[in-house]
């Protein structure tokens, strides 16, 4: 047997117990991350990246049938929302015993705003293999533009000097 003190005992019961929470937090099964539990931010995960022109959004929605999902948009803000259905309730479920029942369900809800307005009349919105792909182009006044400079005292644009400059 080893003899330790007392503070190394509490020392190494401490760090076994961090290290447990770093496990089961950070480095446990990527499925029940995704699916974390009902009505999580987790439960449809989102990615979105910006082009010159739109807006892209993709949902993860595995066991999401696509008109489960609904899309709102209101100037810059965009609304996911559905149903994943329980498969407890599944007609192939009826009289189960079940043994282990980690699936999420229920509704969910995900709200993001852009900082600038969309055009939702162009948007469009594709699913396949439990994928959403939303295409959300930006509104005609989010858009860059480039300012033609006058020079004071003429009405031409200063591209327009140099080309009769040379």
């Amino acid at each position: 047997m080893v003899n330790r003190l007392p503070a190394v005992d509490d020392f190494v019961s401490l760090r076994g117990a961090m290290d447990r929470l770093f496990n089961e937090s950070f480095v446990a099964d990527p499925f029940r991350a995704l699916w974390a539990s009902a009505g999580s931010a987790r439960m449809l995960p989102l990615d979105v990246f910006e082009t010159e022109d739109a807006v892209v959004v993709l949902a993860a929605a595995p066991g999401i049938a696509p008109e489960a999902l609904e899309i709102t948009v209101n100037k810059g803000t965009i609304t996911l929302s559905g149903q994943v259905p329980n498969v407890a309730e599944s007609e192939s479920a009826k009289g189960a015993t079940w043994h282990l029942h980690e699936l999420s369900h229920g509704t969910f809800r995900r709200t993001m705003t852009l900082p600038f307005d969309i055009d939702a009349a162009q948007a469009d919105a594709t699913f396949e293999h439990g994928m959403l792909r939303l295409r959300l182009p930006k509104a005609e006044a989010a858009k860059p533009r480039q300012i033609k400079i006058t020079v004071a005292g003429t009405e031409q644009p200063t591209e327009a000097m140099e080309a009769e400059a040379t």
